[in-house]
């Protein structure tokens, strides 16, 4: 009786039903118009701050990657040049060597002349024998070589090549460049095979400048590296720093466990993005202005407002009309919205023959579940875009290693006149690059990528002469079925580099197609070196890329395979230390959906 009694009091205020359905339709529609505009702008405000977080991970993951191939590149350089014979004889034969001396310095100066970003270049040995450069420039008479820190170190080194932070480098007289310098150790083969030489490269800071700024989120993002005990290698403003008129939180870089750090407050946010690399030891670190990061979130949220000011204005102008029929347009627009309760948005188009109340709330009701699609249909073709950029991002992860090392074995072997081995590694080489670098279509028949392999196959088998012998069975029936790019080379590349490449004896790898269970199946199956169960059980993590070859990885190709055909598809490895590895690439065999 209390609650009859309330409600009568609180109606009995109002001078018509029609003014109480309008007032109640009034503050109903404001309060969900309220909570759905902030729970939105509120979702915005997140998502595009994780989407753009998410979008920053992969550019600097992208740029690692390309230092890495970068820094691996000037490697194979300082090995051709050390495992010259001409170094032995110039620096530790008796007698100088004029004619090795000659040829030496003619090699230095092709290479500088070719390389813009190559500052200096040299070798050092016992007792002042030394070449820098093309020896037309005089060398610092008081530096003292042997008490530099990439001359030290490089001598104490077991495991390759040293970098060093950036540093200012006056080996030569009257220049003092910023450079980074890769040095590595020379033995002495011609005495006690100890190392007694150096050889050193100094990049130009321009050229690690160029890697680190082509490619950064928002105009005023940046890109900077740190060594691995936390020195500035590289920075933008890097006089800022050393003048403290800027600082960076190198410390919580440091010692953060995450991929992104989120310093600051308000305007003076920043989001540092980070990505560690195993080969150099670097770490390279974007750093985003978190408010020019969510400037599309407060667009968004303009229009949200501007949005829910308009449905405010037009839930009020039509709920006067919404207190004229409580009848039968109640029971239609009931029954209407129960089947849309359902899911069934078939029937949102209700038609009544009324100007009343009833018919204003018909109306909003139609309204609001035409904008229901809407937003179904927008979040469906979101998700779909979404899917394909993450699917391209992974594609375009291919780092020009590969080709930078085959296009040095071409200039060997012209060098060395073996003309018939340019000419077939040269024209497998143009069938890989024309498959790896058209972007028309996200699949290829497994017929193309059989025949990329293939050529892949050609360009190792010549690389490594008699070390490997390879055969490619798979059944013509499954070669139309179409198969994302750039699938099976990576898997055979991880074969021969981590299985073939360290067999003592000649390897073979055996590349298999056919259909099982309605599934079409490859393998590639190895005879190599194997591997034990504690690297299998980390095969597919994400940061486990190749460096020492194309830089996709394991991860990148069981990624891609999942983002397009499923979780149920994709790679599984077997293998057994001292007797091979098998993977297995799994993919349905009807694709009529994805076509």
């Amino acid at each position: 009786m209390k609650k009859n009694s309330l409600s009568a009091l609180i109606v009995g205020r109002f001078k018509s039903i029609q003014s109480v359905i309008f007032t109640t339709v009034a503050i109903l529609v404001l309060c969900a118009v309220v909570i759905v505009t902030g729970v939105s702008m509120r979702f915005t405000n997140t998502s595009i701050f994780e989407n753009s977080s998410e979008y920053s991970q992969t550019i600097i993951r992208q740029m690692n990657q390309n230092i890495d191939s970068y820094i691996d590149y000037m490697e194979n350089i300082s090995y051709l040049i050390t495992s010259n014979e001409d170094v032995q004889s110039y620096l530790f034969d008796e007698e100088i060597d004029t004619e090795a001396r000659g040829r030496l310095l003619s090699q230095f100066g092709t290479i500088l002349d070719s390389r813009s970003d190559i500052r200096n270049l040299g070798i050092i040995g016992p007792g002042g024998r030394r070449l820098i450069n093309d020896g037309s420039k005089s060398v610092n008479p008081d530096l003292d070589l042997t008490t530099q820190d990439w001359y030290t170190h490089a001598l104490e080194s077991a495991d390759g090549p040293i970098l060093t932070s950036s540093h200012v480098q006056h080996i030569i007289s009257g220049e003092r460049p910023w450079v980074i310098t890769l040095s590595r150790g020379i033995r002495n083969l011609h005495g006690n095979g100890q190392r007694q030489g150096v050889f050193f490269i100094d990049l130009n800071y321009s050229a690690i400048s160029s890697l680190c700024d082509q490619s950064t989120v928002g105009n005023k993002g940046y890109a900077f590296i740190l060594d691995a005990a936390g020195n500035i290698v590289y920075h933008p403003q890097q006089q800022q720093l050393y003048n403290e008129l800027q600082t960076e939180k190198i410390d919580l870089i440091m010692k953060s466990d995450s991929d992104t750090v989120l310093t600051g407050t308000g305007n003076n946010s920043k989001l540092y993005s980070i990505s560690r690399s195993e080969k150099t030891g670097w770490t390279v670190v974007d750093c985003t202005n978190v408010r020019e990061l969510l400037s599309k979130s407060r667009q968004a949220q303009s229009i949200y407002v501007l949005t829910a000011i308009v449905l405010v204005i037009v839930a009020l102008l039509f709920s006067r009309f919404m207190a004229r029929s409580i009848t039968l347009p109640i029971q239609k627009l009931t029954a209407s919205m129960k089947k849309v309760q359902e899911g069934d948005f078939s029937v949102s188009d209700v038609v009544l023959d009324s100007r009343n109340e009833i018919g204003s709330l018909t109306k909003s009701f139609d309204v609001m579940t035409h904008r229901i699609q809407d937003l179904m249909a927008q979040n469906v073709h979101e998700q779909e875009e979404k899917r394909k950029s993450e699917l391209k991002a992974l594609q375009s992860q291919i780092n020009p290693h590969f080709l930078y090392n085959t296009l040095d074995s071409i200039i060997w072997m012209a060098e060395g006149k073996k003309y018939e081995e340019v000419v077939l590694m040269t024209a497998s080489l143009a069938r890989l690059l024309r498959q790896s670098i058209s972007n028309e279509d996200e699949v290829v028949p497994i017929a193309n990528e059989v025949e990329y392999a293939r050529g892949y196959l050609t360009i190792q088998k010549m690389r490594y002469k008699d070390k490997m012998e390879y055969q490619i069975d798979v059944e013509p029936e499954i070669l139309h079925i179409p198969l994302i790019k750039l699938v099976l080379q990576p898997v055979i590349e991880n074969a021969i580099y981590h299985g073939l490449k360290y067999k003592e004896s000649k390897g073979l790898l055996i590349v298999k197609g056919f259909m099982k269970d309605g599934n079409v199946v490859l393998q590639v199956i190895d005879d190599g070196v194997g591997m034990d169960q504690e690297t299998l059980a980390h095969i597919y993590d994400r940061h486990k890329v190749n460096y020492h070859s194309n830089g996709v990885g394991v991860y990148n190709v069981q990624k891609r395979l999942q983002l397009y055909y499923g979780e149920a598809y994709g790679i599984t490895y077997q293998s057994e230390k001292g007797k091979g590895t098998i993977a297995t690439i799994t993919i349905p065999g009807r694709q009529e959906e994805q076509l």
